[in-house]
C-alpha cells in the first residue's frame, strides 16, 4: 500500500521539479547586468542587448557612456550612483560622440533611426563640460529620478526627439538650462511637434534658466518646482513655421527666480523671470503659483511676454487661474498687447495679482 502511494507522487514531484527547472532560464534571461565600482558602465551596456537592464551598483564612476541601444534601462541607486568625467582619457583610446561632445550619459540615434524606449534611472550627472544626459533622435525616452548638477551647458537635454518624459529629477547649478527641449541646436527650422513630451515633479534650482522649450510643440509641463534660476521657464519662438507654442504650462511652483545671468550674443541680462514667452502661440499657461520673481531687466516680472530677437509675436495665448504676486516690476506683462499676424491676441483672465503691464489685467 505505501508503495502505491509513493509511485503516486512520483509524477507530482517530477511535474514540479521539471516545472522549477522550466522557470530558470527565463529567470536568468531577465537578470540585469551588474556594475560595481571599478569596473565599466560602458562595458556592460556594450554587453547588453536590446530590452536589458544595466544596475549601476553606489560608488562614483568617472567615465562618459554611450546608448544607441532601443529598449536600454540604465539605473542607478539615486544619489549614491555618480558619473562624473574621466581623469583622463585611456592611452590609445578613441572617443565616441558622447565623450567628444563632453556630455555625461548620451542616448543618440540619427535621422530616419531613432533609438527608442531608453530609461535613464536614479543616478546622478555631474561635473561635466557640456551636458549631464543628452539625447538625440529619440523617441519615449524617459529620464526619471536623475540629479545633474554642475554641468557646463544643460543638465538634462533632448533635440530632434518626440515623446520624451522627465519625471522626478533634480537641476541645479548648470551653465545653461537645467532642462532642456529643442528642435536641433545647429540649424535654423520650424518647431519640431514634440508630440507630448512631458515635465513632470522636476526641480530646478540655480541654472540659468531651470527649463528652456525651443522651437518645440505639443508639450506638457506640470507640478514642477523652479526656483533660484535666473528665469524659471523660458520658451523660445521666432518667426519658422510652424510657430513654437502649442504646449501646457500648469501647476507648477515657480519662486524666487532672482539670480543675475548677463546678457548673451541672443538676449538681454535675465533676472527675476518667472515664465517668459517669446515668439509663442496657442500656449496655455495656468494655474501655477508665481512668486517673489523681482528683476530690473527687460524680461524680470511673473508671467512676461516679450518679443522675440527677432520680432517674431506672441498670439493666441492664455494666461488664466495663476497666482502671480509680489514680483516686480510687474506680476503679469504683455509685451505683445496687438493682434499679431494671425489675428489672435493674448488672454489674461482670473490671475491673482497685484499690478500688470499695460494695467488693468489684474
Amino acid at each position: 500500500m505505501r508503495n502505491r502511494h509513493l509511485k503516486a507522487l512520483v509524477p507530482v514531484a517530477v511535474l514540479s521539479t521539471a516545472g522549477l527547472g522550466a522557470s530558470i532560464p527565463s529567470a536568468s534571461a531577465t537578470s540585469p547586468h551588474v556594475v560595481r565600482p571599478g569596473q565599466s558602465i560602458q562595458k556592460a551596456v556594450d554587453a547588453a542587448a536590446p530590452g536589458d537592464t544595466v544596475v549601476v551598483q553606489p560608488g562614483t564612476y568617472r567615465e562618459t557612456v554611450l546608448i544607441t541601444k532601443p529598449g536600454l534601462t540604465l539605473r542607478g541607486h539615486g544619489d549614491r550612483t555618480v558619473i562624473r568625467p574621466p581623469d583622463k582619457q585611456a592611452p590609445g583610446a578613441a572617443a565616441d560622440g558622447c565623450a567628444k561632445a563632453g556630455s555625461g550619459i548620451c542616448v543618440l540615434g540619427r535621422s530616419g533611426r531613432t533609438v527608442d524606449n531608453v530609461t535613464v534611472d536614479s543616478l546622478t550627472v555631474s561635473g561635466f563640460r557640456k551636458h549631464g544626459v543628452w539625447a538625440s533622435w529619440t523617441d519615449r525616452l524617459s529620464v526619471r529620478r536623475v540629479t545633474a548638477d554642475h554641468n557646463g551647458v544643460w543638465g538634462i537635454a533632448q533635440e530632434r526627439s518626440t515623446r520624451g518624459s522627465f519625471t522626478g529629477n533634480t537641476a541645479r547649478a548648470n551653465g545653461d538650462a537645467g532642462i532642456f527641449v529643442a528642435n536641433s541646436v545647429d540649424e535654423e527650422g520650424g518647431a519640431t511637434d514634440t508630440r507630448g513630451t512631458e515635465l513632470r515633479e522636476n526641480t530646478l534650482t540655480d541654472n540659468r534658466i531651470g527649463f528652456t522649450a525651443r522651437r518645440v510643440r505639443n508639450l506638457l509641463v506640470h507640478d514642477n518646482t523652479f526656483t533660484g534660476n535666473c528665469s524659471g521657464v523660458f520658451v523660445v519662438g521666432d518667426e519658422g513655421k510652424p510657430q513654437a507654442g502649442a504646449m501646457t504650462i500648469r501647476a507648477n511652483r515657480i519662486t524666487a527666480n532672482n539670480k543675475y545671468c548677463a546678457k548673451t550674443e541672443r538676449l538681454p541680462a535675465i533676472q527675476g523671470a518667472g515664465i517668459v514667452l517669446t515668439g509663442t502661440v496657442d500656449t496655455q499657461v495656468r494655474a501655477n503659483t508665481i512668486t517673489d520673481n523681482v528683476g530690473a531687466t527687460p524680461m524680470s516680472g511673473g508671467v512676461v511676454l516679450f518679443k522675440s530677437f527677432v520680432g517674431a509675436k506672441n498670439t493666441g495665448n492664455t494666461v488664466s487661474g495663476n497666482v502671480t504676486l509680489g514680483n516686480k516690476p510687474a506680476d503679469l506683462a504683455d509685451g505683445d498687447p496687438g493682434k499679431g499676424t494671425t489675428g489672435k491676441s493674448n488672454t489674461f483672465t482670473t490671475n491673482v495679482c497685484a499690478r500688470s503691464a499695460p494695467a488693468g489685467m489684474c
